[in-house]
């Protein structure tokens, strides 16, 4: 159980940082936030496309869901963040 935690939060980290290299412009977010992020953008993809697969073999598709789900997740903490620091 530990490890599972341990390597959610290891693949949520690689996830947002990958999110965060394919969105134009710089993202004032910190490294805790680009995990959180990352975490929920490897359970969406992880949710859309099922179940781990039995074979070692990498689940691309799972990959590109999870970095765009992330992607998605930082652009709207982002404007929501600039927003109310504007008001």
């Amino acid at each position: 159980m530990v490890l599972e935690i341990i390597g959610t939060i290891i693949f949520g980290a690689v996830i947002g940082m990958l999110a965060r290299l394919v969105l134009p412009g710089k993202q004032n977010i910190g490294t805790l936030v680009t995990i959180v992020l990352g975490v929920l953008g490897a359970l969406v993809g992880y949710f859309i496309w099922g179940a781990p697969k039995d074979d070692s073999s990498i689940d691309w598709l799972r990959w590109f869901t999870s970095i765009i789900a992330a992607a998605i997740f930082v652009t709207v903490y982002s404007a929501m963040r600039n927003r109310s620091s504007n008001v």
